[in-house]
């Protein structure tokens, strides 16, 4: 009987080695309803540069699936060209990660209405950007108010607003500081500290860096903040 598991055990091994799926393999697959024609592209920005990884031709059928290997989790992007010569509505940004990672959306509303499922580190992202979004929303709100007639001739108004604005940014970089270091073991805490809050104290990226897990120091985006911070200390 021991024989015989083992036997299966290794069996699938080969059977998983022999379709090319290792530990680091990320596949994305899903479904862009409605999609009878584009071309579907999974991209990446290695360094500066954004590059195409894969791409597939949709004909008739908007299911997809593609197959890739990653050193680490890191930002990817689904680019749809409709070839209606329309640049909006064309790119989900999703954070990819070993494993299977199911994207369903719709043509018409392909980056504003896409479902993400099969990525912790999306499932934090979001998290982390859902409480962004208020904030942001908070500081257009400002903003628009202090363009209004009445109050753009209005110096204390202005003023008062100017510091509302200062203290709602401020709560921003606290909540995106405190966030990644209270998710120390996800690879979106330095993904934040580098591309959210670059120009925050020193001190406080600092204090990131040092509370990231031994893993995600050494993921992509946690090099990525090694490097800031000695740019910054020069």
């Amino acid at each position: 009987m021991k024989k015989a598991l083992y036997i299966f055990a290794m069996l699938l091994i080969v059977s998983a080695c022999g379709d090319g799926i290792t530990e680091k393999t990320m596949i994305v697959t899903g479904t862009v309803k409605g999609l009878k024609k584009g071309t579907l592209y999974l991209q990446h920005i290695p360094d500066s540069t954004l590059v195409v990884i894969d791409s597939l031709q949709i004909e008739g059928n908007g299911d997809f699936n593609f197959k890739t290997e990653i050193e680490s989790p890191e930002i990817f992007y689904l680019y749809l060209n409709k070839k209606d010569n329309n640049d909006l509505n064309d790119r989900i940004t999703f954070f990819g990660e070993p494993g299977t990672i199911t994207i369903n959306t719709a043509w018409n509303t392909f980056d504003t209405n896409a479902k993400i499922t099969g990525s912790e580190s999306q499932t934090k992202l979001e998290e982390y950007r859902k409480v962004m979004s208020s904030i942001n929303k908070r500081n257009l709100e400002i903003l628009q108010k202090s363009l209004r007639k009445e109050v753009a001739k209005d110096t204390v108004q202005l003023d008062s607003l100017q510091r509302v604005s200062d203290k709602n940014t401020q709560r921003g970089y606290l909540y995106a500081i405190n966030f990644a270091i209270n998710n120390r073991n996800s690879y979106v805490a330095p993904y934040i500290a580098v591309n959210e809050i670059p120009n925050a104290n020193v001190t406080y990226l600092d204090s990131i860096h040092r509370s990231l897990s031994p893993e995600v120091a050494t993921s992509k985006y946690g090099r990525k903040l090694e490097e800031l911070l000695k740019t910054i200390k020069k």
